[in-house]
């Protein structure tokens, strides 16, 4: 039986002969997580498998932001009630997991802000291709949080331990063109060239024999899954830790009262 996408409400489906688009799309302006959104994340690349109707997917985001991360109200909810950080937590972990599962190619169409979660489900993407007006990072420590759910396994892998690191313990945005110089996306193009761009990539991957392609790229994940596997667990926990300090909390009052925080170390 095909999936029925439309019972999804923060993901659009759309088709285009074998290539289907899932477009994120939430109620704020740069398409920040919010629960709903995360758990049909971590659905919608099962559905996206299971479609008999496509050999190819592309991702993207609805507006002038692909992700934007977390939204700061869920946020709040989930520090009021640590119960609920802990409840999701087969969510996160099967975002990653059946995104890396995926066999058909999937493009990231990155169309402008990628951030946190937003960043890794982008970088877990086979092929990135960004708009020159795009940024990507992983500000999860401006936050008070790890960045459990996935970047700390996917940016080292992409440029190195040394400047993933770095990135991801800054929390530092990066423009397109210098995430195209650090091997972190594959291309940054114009922003009025991006769909032309994706569609010339899609074309070519769709000329080959389909399982020539979906099984080259499920080999070359399987470094990528058995790391997932031996990490992801231990990443969330800690993450789930940070959830429950002082800190974190102060992080998001902080940046909802437009004001500079002032940590504690707890």
């Amino acid at each position: 039986m095909a999936p029925d996408f439309s019972r999804y409400r923060r993901i659009d489906a759309s088709r285009d002969g074998r290539i289907l688009t899932l477009t994120l799309t939430a109620p704020n302006p740069v398409n920040a997580v919010d629960a709903s959104m995360h758990h049909e994340l971590s659905r919608i690349f099962l559905d996206a498998q299971d479609d008999p109707g496509s050999d190819l997917i592309i991702l993207t985001g609805a507006g002038r932001a692909f992700c934007a991360g977390g939204d700061t109200a869920w946020f709040k909810t989930l520090i009021e009630d640590p119960g609920s950080f802990r409840a999701i937590g087969p969510e996160a972990k099967r975002i990653v997991t059946s995104l890396l599962d995926l066999e058909k190619p999937i493009l990231c169409r990155l169309n402008g802000a990628a951030a946190g979660l937003g960043a890794t489900i982008a970088l877990m993407c086979d092929i990135i291709i960004a708009s020159d007006t795009a940024v990507i990072g992983d500000p999860h420590v401006k936050v008070g949080l790890v960045a459990g759910d996935g970047g700390a396994i996917i940016w080292p892998q992409l440029i190195g331990f040394a400047r993933a690191k770095e990135f991801l313990m800054t929390g530092e945005m990066i423009r397109a063109e210098r995430a195209f110089a650090l091997g972190l996306i594959n291309h940054v193009v114009p922003a009025d060239q991006l769909d032309a761009k994706v569609a010339e990539i899609a074309a070519a991957i769709l000329a080959n024999p389909k399982w020539a392609v979906r099984w080259t790229k499920t080999a070359a994940n399987i470094p990528l899954r058995a790391l997932a596997a031996q990490l992801l667990d231990s990443a969330m926990a800690y993450e789930l830790l940070s959830n429950s300090l002082n800190d974190r909390k102060e992080a998001v009052d902080s940046f909802v009262e437009k004001r500079r925080p002032t940590y504690k170390g707890d």
